[in-house]
């Protein structure tokens, strides 16, 4: 369903009481009693997917589609595990690590830019445009890697914190090519009608703040200009243990709203931020959803909004993507402690 998304942010700021908007779509697969590796394959099921957990959660603000990190570092022909009841991760870069810098330089700049449609982007698209059909009651947001995540996967995780200080220029060409392809993706997406995407920058967190500005939140700002409008939002992620003292890089993207991880105290990013500025999280989704009881959730989730919602431009969320094989009853929780907040 067609939405202005520009009306839905200031709603969403001004609002006194604020839907809960988690990052739910994995533990979709206990509601239909599938594996991970069904639903990353299937476009039918990742959008019955998402109207399932939409069904289970009448009082969520909006419908995310799977946070699947390893999809765009396929298609660049980046190797990828995949399990029946895990995410999909990547599990070796493209660029080889062992060979020298000039052989690196001349690796990444042949490094080809994939047509969308490969390898599973047609099916993650196809999904969304699926789900619009089926979710009309609340905003869909379909799922992107963020650049430096993307051309961190490229190069080797590890590796590419050392290329930002030892071959910038290598790791810029990766870069361009990242956010190029990211772009596209997205703009495809938009094609099809999705309300928004959740671009995920979980690497960023790992880099200094003079680094994060140009490795990633200038990158992020480009993308976000060349696809946000009144019609479509775009969602910041960054899950890492720097985002407190890497704010101006993240809040450059200029993006509708800001979700942060469990990683940082989120009454801490909230003193930071500009009022009019939404920002989401972050109640732990290893520790709680996963690993929880449906106390330590509710327990978890109040405490957090205990200490944030004195503030009008915070939203509660989880912290990160909810693992697949979260309670149920742990994310049913979750909402009712949500409930029970704004019924005092």
């Amino acid at each position: 369903m067609k939405m202005n998304m520009d009306q839905w942010t200031k709603e969403l700021l001004e609002a006194p009481v604020k839907k809960a908007l988690p990052v739910l779509s994995f533990p979709s697969i206990q509601l239909m009693g599938i594996t991970v590796k069904e639903l990353i394959n299937d476009s039918d099921l990742q959008a019955k997917g998402m109207k399932a957990v939409a069904d289970r959660t009448p009082n969520s603000g909006g419908a995310v589609s799977l946070m699947d990190l390893s999809v765009e570092a396929e298609c660049f022909g980046a190797p990828i595990r995949v399990a029946d009841d895990e995410v999909p991760t990547v599990v070796g870069p493209v660029l080889d690590t062992e060979i020298d810098e000039d052989e690196r330089m001349e690796v990444a700049e042949a490094l080809e830019v994939p047509e969308i449609g490969a390898g599973r982007t047609q099916i993650y698209i196809d999904a969304i445009e699926k789900a619009m059909d089926l979710i009309t009651d609340r905003p869909v947001f379909a799922g992107v890697i963020g650049p430096f995540s993307l051309a961190g996967r490229l190069m080797d995780v590890t590796s590419s914190l050392i290329y930002c200080y030892d071959e910038p220029d290598m790791a810029h060409v990766v870069l361009e090519k990242s956010t190029e392809f990211i772009i596209k993706y997205i703009k495809a997406y938009k094609a099809i009608g999705a309300n928004g995407v959740v671009i995920a920058e979980p690497l960023a967190g790992l880099l200094s703040p003079s680094l994060a500005v140009e490795f990633s939140g200038d990158y992020c700002k480009r993308i976000a200009e060349e696809v946000k409008d009144e019609n479509f939002a775009v969602i910041y992620h960054n899950c890492g243990n720097t985002a407190n003292v890497t704010l101006d890089s993240i809040l450059s993207a200029n993006a509708n709203a800001y979700h942060f991880g469990n990683a940082v105290d989120m009454e801490e990013i909230m003193s930071k931020v500009p009022s009019d500025v939404i920002c989401m999280g972050n109640v732990d989704p290893a520790g709680q959803f996963r690993n929880g009881t449906p106390e330590s959730v509710r327990e978890a989730t109040l405490s957090v909004m205990e200490k944030c919602c004195k503030y009008p431009n915070f939203v509660i969320s989880s912290g990160c993507d909810i693992p697949p094989m979260s309670s149920w009853d742990n994310i049913d929780a979750f909402f009712n402690a949500v409930d029970e907040f704004y019924a005092k």
